[in-house]
């Protein structure tokens, strides 16, 4: 009998997991803190096991003996170690077609927040006493229609941010080495040969690549300092693609007038934190109305999290049942 293992308890039935697999398959569900923490038996038995949160590092992953298929519940799969998991002949699959629409939302959500200085005023008028009944006069305000929005990887949540700032009126350009010649074209917006090209000219960056070795650390000071004076930076892709303190810097002389963060680089931040959320945390005057932090929680929907659950099923039924797999991530990628 096939065996598939949850490590994390997020549903309260195995209802529709049920359903997706069909009578023959054992479903195991463990509430662990992580994989460290589950039995040898459970690793031994298991033929598929489905990730969340959970990091699955090389030495975790030699538990599993029988193991052929990891569904990483979600887009990201930076958090399992694929060359290992290669070795050990183990197919690695994602689900690329969730929270996609409530990600790019998030996206435009920060960013109109910030240039129409919502929280801006909104903390102004809390204060004792409360600010004068009067616009503040800010860089984070602008027209949206003279900006140009900027976007880091035209993926799936990439394009649908891109296609939104598009019918607010922003100029849209892009930068992704991986898309083919004519996507530009295909969608009425601009293109960037490289990634300095794309920063000179974006008002708003919006960052929608994954984590690779390519990735990480691309957006430091040297990079960052390329945006136009006031620009915003917004991220809801992976906290480690841009340098916090690079930020910080940037944000303190004025060159990045706000930046909307749904990711950090280590989630949840240990103490000490950085530099910038604890300014953040105190609600340091220069920073008042210029920073938003969510937890993670772009891709939240009661609708998201059914697909995060029937389409993870599906994708395990298809890689270990109907011999037809899907969403399978090369070991090589990145």
């Amino acid at each position: 009998m096939t065996t598939i293992l949850y490590s994390e308890a997020m549903y309260a039935d195995d209802s529709v997991e049920r359903a997706v697999f069909g009578p023959d398959v054992r479903i195991v569900t463990r509430d662990a803190t992580s994989l460290a923490d589950l039995s040898e038996a459970d690793c031994a038995e298991a033929d598929g096991l489905m990730l969340f949160r959970h990091f699955a590092p090389a030495a975790e992953l030699a538990r599993f003996t029988r193991l052929r298929a990891i569904v990483r519940m979600g887009v990201g799969y930076d958090r399992i170690d694929r060359a290992a998991a290669a070795a050990q002949g183990i197919m690695i699959c994602n689900v690329p077609d969730y929270g996609t629409m409530e990600v790019a939302d998030h996206a435009i959500a920060l960013t109109l927040a910030l240039r129409r200085g919502l929280l801006l005023h909104h903390e102004a008028q809390r204060r004792t006493p409360p600010a004068p009944w009067s616009v503040i006069d800010t860089p984070l305000v602008r027209r949206l229609t003279v900006q140009t929005f900027g976007v880091i990887g035209l993926g799936r949540i990439g394009t649908a941010a891109a296609l939104r700032a598009k019918a607010l009126g922003f100029k849209v350009v892009f930068y992704d080495p991986y898309r083919p010649n004519g996507a530009d074209l295909a969608l009425g917006i601009g293109r960037a040969r490289t990634l300095q090209e794309l920063l000179q000219q974006s008002d708003v960056l919006s960052v929608h690549a994954p984590l690779t070795p390519e990735t990480k650390g691309m957006l430091g000071l040297a990079e960052l300092s390329l945006l136009p004076q006031g620009a915003v930076v917004v991220n809801t892709a992976r906290g480690p693609i841009i340098d916090l303190g690079a930020l910080e810097v940037l944000l303190r002389d004025g060159q990045i007038a706000g930046a909307g963060l749904d990711v950090l680089p280590v989630e949840p931040p240990p103490e000490p934190v950085p530099d910038l959320l604890r300014a953040y945390r105190a609600r340091e005057e220069w920073l008042e109305g210029r920073l938003i932090i969510t937890p993670h929680s772009a891709f939240h929907t009661p609708e998201a999290w059914d697909d995060i659950r029937r389409k993870s099923a599906e994708t395990m039924a298809a890689a270990l049942l109907n011999g037809a797999p899907q969403n399978v991530i090369p070991p090589d990628s990145f």
